[in-house]
Parts: C-alpha cells; structure tokens; sequence
C-alpha cells in the first residue's frame, strides 16, 4: 500500500481515484498520522474500528442464522436426519449472496459518492451492509435487496452529508422500503423458508407447507385464552414451540433475528467494550416488558397477541435485535442520558403496541425504532431545555 501511495496523491497518474486507495488503506491498516499539538486523544481507535467490533458482535447472530437456515428448510422438507455441516453450508450459500449484492451496491454508490465529493470513503455502511440481509427473510430477491438498498443509501444517508448525518437508521429504512414495496416477498407462511436445493444441498420443500413465524400465526390464530394462544404456535413440521426455543432461535423468522441467546452474545460485547449505550439497551427491554405486562393484564381475544407472556413478547420475533443492534445507533438515538431512558422505553413499549394491537402488522420493532429516531431530537431537546430550565431556577433562588 505504502508503495502505491504516490499514484494516488495529488498529481500521480491515479490521483483522481485517491479516496478509493485511502479507504482500502484505512480499513486494513492503522494510519500513522496523530496530531502534533492540543489536547486530543491518542489511540487506534476510529470509526472503522468501531464498525468493526459491531461487525464481531454480529458474528453470532448470523452464524447461528445460517444453521437455522439449514434448519428450517431440512424440517420444511420432512427430514429425520439433521446434518450440522450441510444445514450450516446450506444456509451460507443462502445468505452470501445477499450479503455481496448488498456491499456491492452500498459500497458503490458510497464509492462513487466520495469520488465525486472529493471526500475520504464513509465507513457507516461497514455495518449496514450486512445488517441487510441479516434483518430480511431468506426468500427476499436479491434485485429487490439491490433497489432497497440503493433507495435507502442515497435518499436515507447521502442526501443528509453521508455517515453521522442521516436521521433514520439506513438498514431498518431498507427493510420499511421492501415492506411496503413488496408486501408480498416480506411476509406471509413461505418466505421465512428457502423451498430449494442450494449446490446440491438439501431438497425441495413441498407446496403448501407452513413457515410462518411465532407472531403471524398468533395474530390469525383467533386464540380465546393463554392456553390456546400458547397450542397455536408451531414449527415448521407441526412440532409445539416453547420458550427455551424462542430463546434459541430454532423458529421462523428473518435470517439473524431469531436468536436472544446470540444477540445477548453480541450485547456483551458491545457493552463491554463502550460501544453501544446500556441506557438504550436497558430501556428498551424495561419498556417492552411494561407494555407485555400491561397488555397481558388486559388481554382479550380481539388481540391474540396479548396472550403472550412477558418472556414471550421480549424473545419473538425481531425486538431483542432492534434493542441492541438498531435502537442504540449513536447517530439516530438520543444524545443525552436522560434522553437515552426516554427514547429507549418509548422504543420497547411502542414496538409491542404495534405487534399486539395490529393483527394485520404482527412485528413492530422496526416502525418502532424508525419513530423514536423521527422523535429523538425533540426528546433531547426537551431534555435540555429542562435542565436549562432548572438551572435557572437554582441561580435564582441562591441570588
């Protein structure tokens, strides 16, 4: 790298391609350069650094998808035998080419972004890349993927001044768009599944098989009470559903999302490394744990939903995933303390208003998160005038 450098500096022959060469160069290497005077911090530590470890973080969560992957297609395809290594393979090859159309088209359009800026390359979408793919269905189109994704990068992120500048959360943004695009490839009882062999592996799932998650049968189930609520969710195969699974993840659902054990994984490193905010984490799990208890209280069969348990609601479908990898995004969430509280109960207790009290919408932790980010600055606004407020209060009263 050091060697190519001088092409790409001012006046090389590649000197237009220069932001290209610095952000393969900052990605693989710490820069060398530290300011020489003022009071700064001294570290490795930048932004990529950071998209990094999140990345880390991810790694259960999307390991534990592509076995689940596998999983669910060997019991859509009525299988006895459960192979670890052919259901992993088979969900990788399910997942990869989501994952490289993903980063093909974020990077590029960022890459193409920066060369016309005249700009450093952006590292936000390190992250957002494979949180794409991670948060959709396996079934999704991979050109649907490639326009979502590209409506989300340039009308969510670029027209805003790029990373640390847009408002909405880019990958949940991408999810909203293929939802109410194609409402049809985004929900229903097959596209949690993938019906086919991949490179030879695994078979082909009969028609009219149910893949439906946990919370889509439970908003049709017209359940009466718990306990019919509770005989109304099923695997793929007909096989009862208890908690311990949902804690697992071994159910339907979006790739990653399924799996509490594997997000708690990727939350303890992110809390213990500084990277994401326990604040927002906190509240937003307090939050919809009040709300499930509230509903709980008042269930009625209008809502079948509310017949779920407090446990229930916080492991199903995608709300462990929002709280620690969606709502706590430093760039869309509450800056302040007190408004990180605020923002992250309003987020959790929001998200099960919306999955219990809309049969026709069962899930709600990403219109959750995409409102609270809308409502983020006023709550810290109103956090800070308060303080402003009471301050002034306290001079008065000692002058």
């Amino acid at each position: 790298m050091d060697k190519a450098r001088p092409a790409f500096e001012p006046g090389g022959k590649l000197h237009a391609f220069r932001s290209v060469y610095d952000g393969f160069d900052t990605f693989l290497f710490t820069p060398r350069e530290t300011s020489r005077s003022g009071v700064h911090i001294h570290d490795s530590m930048d932004s990529k650094r950071t998209m990094i470890i999140v990345i880390v973080a991810l790694l259960p969560c999307l390991l534990f998808g592509m076995y689940n992957c596998g999983y669910q297609h060997w019991l859509a395809c009525g299988a006895t035998e459960f192979p670890f290594w052919e259901m992993f393979l088979y969900g990788l090859a399910a997942i990869l080419p989501a994952i490289v159309v993903s980063y093909f088209v974020g990077l590029g359009i960022e890459f193409c972004v920066a060369q016309w800026r005249g700009e450093e390359i952006q590292e936000g979408f390190l992250v957002t890349g494979i949180l794409i793919p991670m948060i959709c269905p396996v079934e999704t189109p991979l050109w649907m993927i490639a326009v979502a994704t590209a409506f989300s990068v340039i009308f969510v992120k670029e027209v805003f001044g790029g990373t640390g500048y847009n408002i909405f959360n880019v990958a949940l943004v991408t999810r909203a768009f293929l939802f109410f695009s194609y409402p049809a490839k985004m929900s229903g009882d097959s596209v949690f599944i993938s019906h086919d062999s991949i490179l030879g592996l695994g078979g082909m799932a009969p028609d009219g098989f149910t893949g439906a998650t946990p919370l889509g049968q439970i908003a049709t189930s017209g359940a009466q009470n718990a306990a019919e609520a509770a005989a109304s969710l099923q695997g793929v195969n007909g096989q009862a559903i208890d908690l311990w699974q949902m804690f697992l993840g071994l159910i339907p659902g979006s790739f990653a999302e399924t799996s509490t054990l594997c997000i708690l994984i990727g939350a303890a490193l992110l809390l213990a490394t500084g990277i994401a905010s326990w604040r927002i984490i906190l509240s937003v799990f307090a939050g919809g744990a009040v709300m499930s208890l509230i509903a709980h209280w008042c269930a009625t069969p209008t809502y079948p939903a509310s017949f779920l348990s407090v446990g229930e609601q916080l492991c199903l479908g995608g709300f462990a995933f929002a709280a620690v990898f969606m709502a706590p995004d430093p760039v869309t969430s509450c800056r302040t303390n007190t408004g990180k509280y605020i923002y992250g109960f309003l987020v959790g207790a929001v998200a099960i208003i919306i999955r219990t009290y809309n049969n026709g919408y069962p899930e709600g932790a990403m219109l959750a998160v995409l409102l609270m980010n809308a409502l983020a600055p006023l709550i810290d606004y109103c956090v800070v005038e308060a303080n402003v407020r009471r301050r002034l209060r306290r001079a008065a009263a000692r002058s």
